[in-house]
């Protein structure tokens, strides 16, 4: 069923029009919700409901005619405004606060005219309010993905006074939910510790989740949430809010409880020191924030999520993906282009797509052999690498492998010919001395002259050499010494431009060289937003690749992204865990290699090369199908999952038993999203050359049914160990 856009919209030919009898109604639908907003008595915009779809448009009226009636009759309008304003009759936070031209810090927002049209997947309806006092107007944009369930929205922010005006809050959206009870998961950590899941109730008050950090801004807090809706997160079952912002700087979300047990939920770029000057005419357009309200848990809107990822936002999302090896684990600075080339070849004899150069190739003058010198001076160092970039380039094509390589460029160490020729093209205090983080310094993307340096940067490489074909682009400092010399007076524009500036830069590479494929790092998952992955086909999870780590990192991510975009290597990190158990941990999402090949027995070689092309075959259900998370990580000492593709002819089953106990009891594994009604062939995977399955149901053939009610015996008591099992319909 398609969105409605129920439009009584009566001439609204003052913006504080008085209401008729029965209030102007916006509905913004998917398959299975509602998005609810009206147009109470004072010609203001309202949250009437949000929840599970209304089958009769009777209901959607009801229950916005009873959104303006409170207890014996009384107005509750100005507790649910849709773009509540700083400064008027509200006492919560607003979701925009203007300070006009004249100083006057009061914001209030009328409605004009609402208007819906189809767009790729979905409808988008776009709703302008307007202040009656000032010509200052907000449009709010909503896209719902009827199919997907998920519905985006962002805003735009224009004005028409003489002078500029001050935004000091700015949010993307405010949601409202009426529940007996609020439980947050959040998602945080730090360097190597991504995304660990914590909950807690949410009581009266308000939990601020923020960042602070500018271009690294995800590394201890991931900016994305979910609120169980009267009973805590669950993964199969229960009401839960999921939600997104696509934004690659500072975010901050905003959870308040009030005083009537109501929950408000703002979404918003964090305008700490952010205080943005906006001139007439320009357009402030604020992140997208996507979300999706499933009444299945987690599970359900992971995979909500994960469908329009690969639809809509994900570069080539409905792409394959190439398997990787990368040098960084094996050499570090330390080579030359022989060493490389021999690399080459191991990536070839193992099986993998390509060959991936990271950090120390370039710096001539101030060489990058450590990351204290060399950033920002993107040439080949002659003394390691005397044919540059083409001769390896040519030698990865001897090869018979793709070619890739890391750049950061972004960044500046103070060492370095560009810091020479440009200092002002770095963010730094005019008066102040300069502190370093990983000894370098963010270059300054809100100037135009800086962009076209970083966009030249990879134009000038694939000039040079067109059969590149992927780039690993890393964020590896905050800003640091926090003012642009190109602002000025405007600082408070800082944060904000040096986005946009980064966006204007993406598009235009993604603009000249659309084939190239680009991994976003920043010194692990410091960077992991919905609008950064328009212009990079995956992320790099974490800089730790400790197999047992990585399994709560992973499934912390697929909480919002699918398998796909998602890179994994297998490592040397936790030299006690098996090769097997490494790359086992690594296939369930996009693999890829960091490790010395030299260093792997025979069997190891050959089972790693098996399991390359055993990860190439399961990409119907991988990459493309849908996950359901089985055993949780956090609440056992094993973890399960398993990928369906689209048609239910394939599945994988990954299993890993971490640390179980001393005669732990082994409970059989129930898979999800099978078809019931066919019979599937089970076949233990990725073993090692020699050895036999020790899986009882290996090789017998089950209906989809016995495996979602039943399930498989896949856990052992031992430590570290897993399991990869196929099934395949009969």
């Amino acid at each position: 069923m398609k969105s409605i856009l129920m439009a009584t919209l009566l001439a609204c030919g003052a913006a504080t029009a008085v209401a008729a009898a029965e209030p102007e109604i916006i509905r913004i639908s998917t398959d299975a919700t509602d998005l609810v907003l009206s147009v109470g008595r004072t010609g203001r915009l309202y949250q009437a409901y949000y929840g599970e779809k209304l089958r009769h448009d009777a209901d959607v009226a009801l229950v916005a005619r009873n959104a303006h009636v409170g207890a014996g009759g009384g107005s509750t309008e100005n507790q649910w405004e849709v773009c509540a304003g700083g400064g008027n009759e509200s006492h919560f936070d607003p979701a925009i606060a203007v300070t006009h031209s004249d100083g006057n810090p009061s914001t209030y927002l009328y409605y004009v005219s609402s208007t819906s049209k189809p767009v790729d997947g979905g409808t988008q309806t776009d709703i302008v309010l307007r202040d009656d006092k000032y010509p200052l107007t907000v449009t709010l944009h909503y896209t719902a993905y009827e199919d997907e369930d998920v519905i985006k929205t962002w805003s735009d922010i224009t004005h028409d006074e003489k002078g500029s005006v001050t935004l000091t809050a700015y949010a993307s959206t405010l949601l409202y939910f009426d529940r007996p009870a609020y439980y947050l998961t959040e998602f945080s950590g730090d360097w190597a510790k991504e995304v660990q899941m914590s909950s807690q109730r949410l009581r009266y008050g308000k939990k601020v989740v923020d960042t602070k950090l500018g271009t690294r801004a995800a590394m201890k807090v991931s900016p994305f949430f979910e609120v169980g809706l009267g009973s805590p997160v669950e993964e199969n079952r229960g009401e839960v809010l999921m939600g997104t912002l696509g934004w690659t700087g500072n975010f901050r979300f905003t959870f308040e409880v009030d005083n009537l047990g109501n929950l408000r939920v703002i979404p918003a770029i964090n305008p700490d020191a952010s205080a943005y000057a906006l001139e007439r005419g320009d357009v402030f357009t604020t992140p997208e924030f996507i979300f999706t309200l499933s009444q299945g848990g987690t599970g359900e809107g992971s995979r909500n999520l994960h469908d329009w990822a690969r639809k809509y936002s994900l570069r080539d999302g409905m792409g394959g993906r190439l398997t990787l090896l990368n040098n960084w684990e094996n050499t570090g600075f330390n080579f030359d282009q022989q060493r490389l080339t021999e690399l080459m070849q191991e990536a070839k004899h193992l099986g993998v797509d390509l060959f991936l150069l990271d950090d120390g190739w370039f710096g001539n003058k101030y060489p990058r052999s450590g990351d204290n010198a060399g950033l920002g001076d993107w040439e080949a160092t002659r003394d390691k690498l005397p044919g540059g970039v083409p001769a390896l380039v040519a030698a990865a094509k001897q090869a018979g492998v793709e070619f890739g390589i890391w750049i950061e460029p972004e960044m500046v160490n103070p060492k370095s010919e560009l810091f020479e020729e440009h200092p002002d093209w770095v963010i730094h205090y005019p008066n102040r001395d300069l502190y370093y983080y990983r000894n370098q310094l963010v270059l300054d993307l809100s100037n135009p002259e800086v962009q076209d340096f970083v966009f030249g940067v990879i134009d000038k490489i694939m000039t040079e050499n067109p059969d590149i074909v992927y780039f690993k682009w890393d964020c590896n400092s905050p800003i640091t010494n926090i003012y642009s010399p190109y602002l000025g007076k405007k600082q408070g524009n800082l944060y904000v431009d040096y986005v946009r500036g980064l966006y204007n830069v993406l598009q235009r590479v993604d603009e000249r060289y659309p084939d190239v494929t680009m991994m976003l790092c920043s010194g692990g998952g410091g960077r992991c937003d919905y609008e950064a992955l328009k212009y990079f086909t995956e992320f790099w999870c974490s800089d730790n690749t400790d197999p047992v780590e990585r399994l709560y990192i992973q499934w912390g991510f697929s909480q919002f992204f699918p398998a796909k975009a998602m890179c994994a290597h297998v490592t040397s990190w936790n030299r006690a865990a098996s090769v097997k158990f490494r790359t086992d941990v690594a296939s369930m999402c996009k693999l890829g290699f960091d490790m010395g090949l030299q260093g792997l027995s025979k069997d190891e070689l050959t089972f790693c090369q098996q399991a390359v092309s055993n990860w190439k075959s399961f990409g119907p259900a991988l990459l493309d199908g849908d996950q359901y998370r089985l055993v949780s990580p956090y609440e056992t000492n094993h973890m399960a999952v398993n990928y369906v593709s689209k048609d239910r002819k394939m599945a994988v089953l990954f299993a890993y038993d971490i640390h179980p106990r001393y005669a732990e009891k082994m409970e059989n594994v129930r898979l999800q999203g099978l078809d019931p009604d066919r019979n599937y062939k089970v076949e233990e995977t990725n073993l090692m050359p020699g050895a036999r399955s020790s899986l009882s149901a290996n090789g017998k053939v089950y209906s989809g049914d016995y495996l979602m009610k039943v399930g498989l015996s896949v856990f052992t008591t031992g430590q570290m160990r897993s399991r990869v099992v196929r099934l395949t319909a009969q």
